[in-house]
C-alpha cells in the first residue's frame, strides 16, 4: 500500500496547477479618464495636475463634480504593503456620486475573495458624504455609519475606508468643499465672558495694550538708501528725541474696553458696531500725527492701517470715533486719541495675530513723497481669548494600526492567552509526557482552538507570502504599519520567531498552524474508524522532504520578477481556501485542499512534510536554534526503533537522531522516552534493577 500515496500527490498536484492556471487571467490597465467618459458622456472633463491630479466634470460652465485617484493624494499601505488606489467623483455638497477601484495588490483578493466583494464595498459609498464619520464594521454608534466588512479581507477594506475618506478630505479642504477648509475651523475667538479690574500698568504689562516708540533717529535711519534720506534729519543732539510715542488695543474684548471707556462708553460703543465690526484705540503723543494733517471728510486714514494674513484693512471717515474719555485707572493722557472700526467685510480677527502699520512720509519736492512703514505686532493674551482645540480628523487621529487593534483586541486577548498556554506546555513539557492521557487531551483540545479560533474565527493563517512581503520590506521602504495591519497575524509572527529562536520549527507546524491541525486531528479521526496508515519506506521518505525546498526555491525566484505572480503561484498552499475562505470558493481550489485532507486520512500530515513552502522557510532560521530540549538515550536507534517507528512523521531517523528541521514538536516521542512500560531501553533497565534486588534478597545475611 505504498504506491497509491505517491500517486495521491501527484493527483492533487494536478488539481493545483490546473486550478492555479484557470483562475488567474491579467487585465488591462484601467484608463481613469476614460472611465469617467463612459460614465458621463455628456459632461466636460479637464485635467489638472495641482497640487495633485483632479479632473472637473461640468455641463454647460456649471462644476457638477471633482474626480480623483486616491493613491496620488494619500498613500495608505494595505497588507500587501501597497496601497489600493480607487477614482472617486464627488459632488461640490460633498456627496459622493460614484466610486470604484483602479488597481490593488491585495493577497487574500488576488487569490481568493472574489473582486467583486471589493467592488460591492466601495459601492456602499455613494451617496454617503464627505463629512460622514464612516467606520467599517457592523454594530452602531452614535452619530457615525457602519458598513459592511468583507469576510477574510477586513484590513484591506479598513484601508481602503481611510483612503478613501482622507482623499476626499483633502480634495474638500483645498475646494472648500461641504464647509471644509483648513483654516477656518481654527481660529481663536474672543472670550466675551471674561473680566476682571485692571490698569493701565498692568494691560500694558501683560500686552493687552501694545506700544510702538520710535524716536527722531529711528526715522532718519529707515529713510536712509532713499531719496528722502537727508531730508528734515535731526541733529546728533535731536536723534533721541520723541517722533511718535503709540499706544494701540482691540476694544471688543471686554477686559480691555470696559477698563479702559468704562461700562457706558463701551456699551455705547458695542451697539454702534454691526456683527462682525472689532474697534481699535490708538493714541499717541509725539510730534507725529497718526491721523494725519491731509484727511478730510470722506476721505481714507492714510497713516495708519492693519495688516492679518496678508489682509490690507484700512479706515475710511465713518470708520473713525473721536477717544475723548479714558476711565483706566493710571492712564497717563495723550494728545491724539481715537477709535477706529475694522469692518466685518475684512474679516479682521482681533483675537489672532496681526499687525499695526504705521506710514510716514516724507515731501522731497512739490508733488513726490517718500514713503516708510513701522509695524507693530499683537497678539491677545490667552486669557482674553477662546483657543480652539485642534479639529482632530478621526480618520488622522491615530494611525490606521491602532484602529485595527481596538477594533480587534478580543481576538488578539484570546491569541495571546492561548500562546501564553502553549509556552507553559513547552517549559512544563517534561511533567506533561509523564501524563500521556491528560498531555493527549490537551494536544487535542488545544489543535481544535487552533483550527475553529485561530484559523476560522481570527484568520491566522500564516503563509510564504507573509515571509516575502517581510523580506522585500527589509531590502526596501521597511515601515512597522504594514505588519500592524493584522493583529492576529503581527502576534502569531512574534511568537513564532520567539519560538524558532528557542526551540526551531515544529512549534508552529505542530501547534499554530491551522491547516496542519487539520490534518492532523483528520487523521486522528481516521484512525479512530480503524482507516489504514500508509508508510513510505524512510529512503524515498527523505527524498521527498526535498519538495517543498524546491518549491520555496521557486515562489522566491517568481518572486524576484513579480511579487503578485509569486502571490499567485503561492496558491500551492491551500491554506486560504480551507482557512481564510472555508472552502466557499470555486470548485477547482476546494477539490485541492480536500485533497490534502482526504489523503490525511491514511497519512499523518502529507503536505506539512512534503510540499508546504512555509514549513521549508521556517525550517532555514530554526537550524539556529538555543535548546535541543527533546530527550535522547544512547540505545536510541542503536538498537532500538520504537520512537522512529511510532513518529507519525518520520521526523526520527533510523540511526535515532531527530531532524529537528522536520520534527512538529509533538512530543509524542518524550511520551515514549520516560514511559517506564513501553521504552525498552528503561524496560530493560527495570529488568536489571529487580534482577539486581531480587538476587539481593536471596543472598542470607551472616550473624555475627
Amino acid at each position: 500500500m505504498k504506491n497509491p500515496l505517491v500517486c495521491a500527490l501527484f493527483v492533487v498536484f494536478g488539481f493545483f496547477f490546473s486550478g492555479a492556471l484557470w483562475a488567474y487571467p491579467m487585465g488591462p490597465d484601467i484608463d481613469p479618464e476614460r472611465l469617467l467618459q463612459d460614465k458621463y458622456p455628456t459632461w466636460q472633463i479637464d485635467h489638472s495636475s495641482d497640487p495633485y491630479p483632479l479632473w472637473t466634470l461640468s455641463k454647460n460652465g456649471e462644476v457638477k463634480a471633482y474626480a480623483f485617484a486616491t493613491d496620488p493624494i494619500v498613500k495608505i499601505p494595505a497588507y500587501s504593503g501597497k496601497p489600493v488606489d480607487m477614482l472617486v467623483v464627488m459632488a461640490p455638497d460633498g456627496k459622493f456620486l460614484w466610486t470604484r477601484v483602479l488597481d490593488h495588490n491585495e493577497p487574500i483578493l488576488l487569490v481568493g475573495i472574489p473582486e467583486e466583494a471589493l467592488t460591492d464595498f466601495v459601492d456602499e459609498y455613494q451617496n454617503m458624504s464627505v463629512t460622514d464619520r464612516i467606520r467599517v464594521g457592523s454594530g452602531e454608534r452614535e452619530g457615525m455609519i457602519s458598513v459592511d466588512s468583507v469576510t477574510g479581507a477586513t484590513v484591506t477594506v479598513m484601508v481602503v475606508n481611510q483612503a478613501l475618506m482622507r482623499a476626499a478630505r483633502t480634495v474638500a479642504k483645498q475646494y472648500n468643499i461641504a464647509g471644509l477648509s483648513d483654516t477656518s475651523a481654527m481660529e481663536a475667538s474672543l472670550n466675551m465672558e471674561f473680566m476682571q479690574t485692571a490698569s493701565w500698568e498692568t494691560l500694558t504689562g501683560d500686552g493687552s495694550i501694545r506700544r510702538l516708540n520710535l524716536n527722531r533717529g529711528d526715522i532718519d535711519d529707515a529713510f536712509k538708501g532713499t531719496a528722502a534720506e537727508g531730508v528734515d534729519d535731526a541733529s546728533a543732539e535731536q536723534r533721541e528725541e520723541p517722533f511718535i510715542d503709540l499706544f494701540y488695543t482691540p476694544l471688543n474684548a471686554p477686559a480691555i474696553g470696559r477698563n479702559l471707556l468704562g461700562d457706558d462708553q463701551y456699551d455705547w460703543l458695542m451697539g454702534e458696531l454691526k456683527e462682525g465690526d472689532q474697534a481699535i484705540a490708538v493714541v499717541a503723543n509725539g510730534r507725529y500725527s497718526f491721523k494725519g494733517n491731509g484727511y478730510v471728510r470722506g476721505g481714507i486714514f492714510d497713516r495708519v492701517q492693519l495688516l492679518q494674513e496678508g489682509r490690507i484693512i484700512s479706515f475710511h471717515d465713518l470708520d473713525y470715533y473721536r477717544l475723548s474719555d479714558v476711565f483706566i485707572e493710571g492712564f497717563p493722557g495723550y494728545k491724539e486719541m481715537a477709535i477706529f472700526i475694522a469692518r466685518a467685510e475684512g474679516e479682521f480677527n482681533p483675537a489672532e495675530h496681526w499687525q499695526l502699520e504705521l506710514l510716514v512720509r516724507r515731501q522731497i519736492g512739490a508733488l513726490q513723497s517718500e514713503f516708510v512703514s513701522f509695524y507693530g505686532d499683537y497678539l491677545m493674551p490667552d486669557a482674553y481669548r477662546i483657543v480652539p482645540e485642534p479639529v482632530i480628523d478621526e480618520l488622522e487621529s491615530e494611525p490606521l494600526w491602532v484602529s485595527v487593534w481596538k477594533e480587534k483586541a478580543f481576538q488578539s486577548s484570546v491569541l495571546v492567552f492561548g500562546l501564553v498556554v502553549l509556552s507553559l506546555i513547552l517549559f512544563f513539557q517534561d511533567l506533561l509526557v509523564q501524563r500521556p492521557r491528560f498531555l493527549k487531551i490537551l494536544r487535542t483540545g488545544f489543535l481544535i482552538y487552533t483550527v475553529c479560533f485561530i484559523g476560522w474565527y481570527a484568520l491566522g493563517q500564516l503563509s510564504i507570502v507573509n515571509v516575502f512581503t517581510f523580506i522585500y520590506s527589509l531590502l526596501g521602504d521597511f515601515r512597522w504599519d504594514t505588519f500592524l495591519l493584522d493583529p492576529t497575524i503581527f502576534i502569531l509572527w512574534c511568537f513564532v520567531a520567539m519560538s524558532l529562536l528557542l526551540w526551531g520549527r515544529g512549534v508552529y507546524c505542530g501547534w499554530l498552524c491551522p491547516f496542519g491541525a487539520m490534518q492532523e486531528l483528520i487523521n486522528e479521526l481516521g484512525r479512530k474508524l480503524g482507516v489504514k496508515q500508509w508508510e513510505l519506506p524512510f529512503v524515498v521518505h527523505e527524498r521527498l522532504w526535498a519538495i517543498k525546498y524546491l518549491i520555496l526555491l521557486g515562489l522566491f525566484g517568481i518572486s524576484l520578477e513579480s511579487m503578485a505572480n509569486a502571490e499567485r503561484f503561492a496558491e500551492v498552499e491551500p491554506f486560504k481556501t480551507a482557512v481564510m475562505l472555508k472552502f466557499a470558493r470555486e470548485w477547482g481550489f476546494v477539490l485541492y485542499a480536500a485533497s490534502w485532507l482526504v489523503v490525511s486520512l491514511f497519512t499523518r500530515k502529507v503536505f506539512c512534510r512534503y510540499v508546504c513552502p512555509l514549513g521549508a522557510a521556517l525550517s532555514v532560521p530554526a537550524r539556529h536554534r538555543i535548546f535541543d530540549w527533546l530527550k535522547r538515550r544512547p540505545q536510541c536507534g542503536r538498537p532500538c526503533q520504537l520512537c522512529a517507528n511510532e513518529c507519525e512523521i518520520q521526523a526520527i531517523h533510523p540511526n535515532g537522531e531527530i531532524n529537528m528541521s522536520e520534527c512538529h514538536h509533538c512530543l509524542d516521542c518524550q511520551v515514549t522516552y520516560f514511559d517506564q512500560e513501553k521504552c525498552p531501553p528503561l524496560i530493560l533497565k527495570n529488568r536489571k534493577k529487580k534482577k539486581k534486588e531480587s538476587i539481593a534478597e536471596e543472598i542470607p545475611v551472616t550473624q555475627v
